[in-house]
């Protein structure tokens, strides 16, 4: 699908502070811990403004991506993140026919973030890439190259692949960035496609095996086959991202891209002429409360993932064994990711629904007792008793077991 783009970039992994487990009222993300949060196809170059960087910075937005054409759009993108406190994925025209240049020239900002080279390569393009990459990366050693993949959905042979994780094996070999982005946005007008997960597992497979972080996205603008996307959407999309591994978020599209295209986008967080949608607003609420939770996150690994329930997708795995600290895990029949994510000496059992449109009954017991983070960040005490759970549609649940 044409314009995306996905993040960015090399692990922003924080060494943290161990968690108090004492006192209920404590938070469970400490000062430092913050998820990465992209703006992908931001605002054009004639809305720069420090309002408009303060609007994005207030949405919940830490880095921002921006398609400029000149050096000085690209410049003027950079000062105005600095006063902001908005990093920037940079590109423009000069990054591309003198790199080694453009990057020495901007690699001391502090608003960088890291560079732009392309969404969607097809295999051919690897070579290019390759030698492109090298270049910058002579200048400037420190910041992240990022490019973004296409999603499983695509005809792998016409692009050069032999199957997906094909591709994938190869843009990592061949390529050789800092990490790994992909795009796919799952909900669209007949439902939940659920090669989505199988897309989730083969991204992850990859990235553990190279050592390499991996970002991936929530769609937000309708557009084509594509629905207006609803809280619960976004909330399944991004919690899964994260259940997985995902290192970075991010949402396509910030701005509305123009008319003129077969794909008829719309409604995105900011219209095409500059106005605020309620999607504004949800991707504002959504991204607090994914900071609120950064701790369970960020820095975390991710030990295993498998579903509950009935109807596994294609391409994961059932849950077989209880997780440690878990005396009891079942479903009134609908499906729930588990999630199993360690952290030194902490463990987290994340729960997220796989429906976008049922609400799953849960019945779980520990074998000591727990606590769970609600979307403030709290810990409440829960002990081990058993408890009955509903889950709604696209919602979640996250205990910390250890």
């Amino acid at each position: 699908m044409n314009m995306r783009f996905s993040s960015i970039a090399k692990a922003l992994a924080v060494a943290l502070a161990a968690l108090q487990l004492a006192g209920c009222d404590k938070n469970v993300t400490k000062d430092g811990e913050t998820l990465p949060i992209l703006a992908w196809h931001s605002m054009p170059a004639s809305e720069f403004t420090l309002e408009r960087f303060q609007e994005l910075a207030e949405a919940g937005f830490n880095i921002n991506f921006s398609f400029t054409g000149s050096l000085q759009d690209a410049m003027k993108g950079l000062e105005l993140g600095e006063r902001t406190g908005v990093k920037i994925l940079f590109t423009c025209n000069d990054l591309r026919s003198r790199p080694d240049s453009t990057a020495a020239l901007v690699k001391d900002h502090p608003a960088l973030w890291g560079y732009f080279l392309r969404d969607e390569p097809w295999c051919g393009d690897f070579p290019d890439l390759a030698a492109w990459a090298r270049k910058i990366e002579k200048a400037d050693k420190t910041h992240p190259l990022y490019l973004n993949l296409f999603p499983n959905a695509i005809d792998c042979p016409t692009i050069g692949a032999k199957d997906y994780r094909d591709y994938v094996s190869r843009f990592i070999d061949e390529v050789g960035l800092p990490l790994v982005s992909f795009d796919h946005y799952p909900v669209k007008n007949d439902g939940l496609h659920e090669e989505w997960y199988e897309n989730l597992e083969i991204i992850r497979d990859e990235a553990s095996r190279n050592g390499l972080p991996f970002w991936a996205f929530a769609m937000c603008v309708p557009h084509w086959h594509y629905p207006m996307p609803q809280p619960e959407h976004l909330r399944l999309e991004m919690y899964t991202d994260l259940a997985y591994g995902a290192a970075g978020l991010q949402y396509f599209t910030y701005w509305t891209p123009g008319p003129g295209s077969d794909f008829n986008y719309h409604d995105g967080p900011i219209t095409n002429d500059g106005k605020r949608t309620p999607m504004y607003d949800n991707v504002k609420a959504l991204n607090t409360e994914l900071q609120s939770r950064a701790g369970v996150f960020v820095g975390s690994t991710v030990k295993d993932v498998s579903f509950a329930g009935e109807g596994i997708p294609a391409g994961t795995k059932p849950l077989e064994a209880l997780p440690e600290g878990v005396s009891k895990l079942e479903t009134d029949g609908g499906r729930l990711l588990v999630s199993q994510i360690v952290k030194g000496d902490k463990a987290f059992l994340v729960l997220v629904s796989a429906s976008i449109d049922k609400t799953v009954g849960l019945d779980i017991a520990f074998s000591r007792g727990v606590r769970q983070v609600d979307r403030d960040g709290k810990y409440v005490r829960i002990g081990k008793k058993p408890g009955q759970f509903k889950v709604g549609p696209g919602d979640e649940l996250i205990f910390r077991i250890k």
